[in-house]
C-alpha cells in the first residue's frame, strides 16, 4: 500500500543564499546524512534539472539544519516536513526558505509504502488484508482530525511536542499524502507506468544492470475496497 504518493524529499536553501531554482545548485555545497533519501536520489533531481557537480558534506541528522543556518552549507536535502520545521525551530521564518520539491522538479518517485515479506503473505494473507484495512481506516481519521491523531500519540508518549507534531502531520498530508498523484491514482494505489518509470530512473541513477520489474515489487490484491480507500477529504 502506498502511503506517500509523492516523495517528500526536497532541496532547501535560505533565500539569502541567492538560490532560487534548481540550476543555481551547480557548484554549491550541499549537506545531508549519508543515508538521507533526498541525498541518495539527488542524481535523479540533478539529471531532471541539469544540475552540474555539487560538493557534499556529511553530518549526523540533528546537525543538518544547524549547519545550514550557520552558513556552513548552501543547501540541504531532506523530507520537507522534517527539515522545514527544524529550520523554524532554529528561528528561520518559513518565507525565508526556498523549497525545491523533487515531486515538482521532474522526479516521479513514490514515497513511503507498506511492505510485506513473501513469507508473511504466504502464511498469513488474512492478517495482511486486515492490517491494510485497519491502516486505511486510521489514515482517514488522522487526515480528518490531525489534532486528535497527535493527542492519541501523546497519550502513549508524554514527551511528544503536540503543537509541533500537529504542524508536521498537516505538512505531511499536504506535501506527500493528499497530492495530485494520490487524487489521480487513488490512495494506496500505484500507476504501473509510473512505477516502471521510477524503476528506470533509479536504475539509471545508480547504474544498476536493469530496472526492477513492476510485478516483482507490487501486489495490489490485498488492498481494501475502493470505499475503504476513499480516505482523502472532499475538496
Amino acid at each position: 500500500m502506498v502511503i506517500y504518493n509523492t516523495t517528500p524529499a526536497s532541496v532547501m536553501a535560505l533565500k539569502k543564499s541567492g538560490i532560487t531554482k534548481a540550476a543555481d545548485l551547480t557548484g554549491k555545497k550541499l549537506g545531508a546524512p549519508i543515508f538521507d533519501a533526498g541525498r541518495r536520489t539527488f542524481p535523479l533531481f540533478a539529471q531532471a534539472n541539469g544540475v552540474g557537480e555539487v560538493q557534499w558534506t556529511t553530518m549526523d541528522p540533528p546537525l543538518r539544519e544547524t549547519m545550514l543556518v550557520r552558513g556552513d552549507l548552501d543547501a540541504v536535502t531532506g523530507y520537507t516536513f522534517t527539515s522545514l520545521l527544524n529550520l523554524e525551530a532554529r528561528g528561520v521564518k518559513r518565507e525565508d526558505v526556498v523549497v525545491l520539491p523533487y515531486a515538482t522538479h521532474g522526479v516521479q518517485l513514490y514515497g513511503n509504502v507498506i511492505i510485506a515479506s513473501p513469507k508473511l503473505i504466504a502464511e498469513k494473507p488474512e492478517a495482511v488484508r486486515a492490517f491494510l484495512k485497519a491502516f486505511a481506516k486510521g489514515a482517514k481519521e488522522a487526515i480528518a482530525h490531525p489534532e486528535a491523531a497527535i493527542a492519541s500519540m501523546k497519550a502513549k508518549d508524554g514527551l511528544v511536542n503536540a503543537p509541533l507534531e500537529v504542524k508536521r502531520l498537516k505538512l505531511t498530508i499536504e506535501t506527500a499524502i493528499d497530492s495530485e498523484g494520490a487524487r489521480k491514482e487513488g490512495f494506496g494505489q500505484i500507476n504501473p507506468e509510473r512505477l516502471k518509470l521510477m524503476a528506470e530512473q533509479v536504475a539509471k541513477a545508480y547504474a544498476t544492470q536493469r530496472p526492477i520489474p513492476v510485478q516483482a515489487v507490487w501486489n495490489g490484491s490485498f488492498l481494501p475496497s475502493a470505499a475503504e480507500l476513499d480516505v482523502l477529504p472532499k475538496r
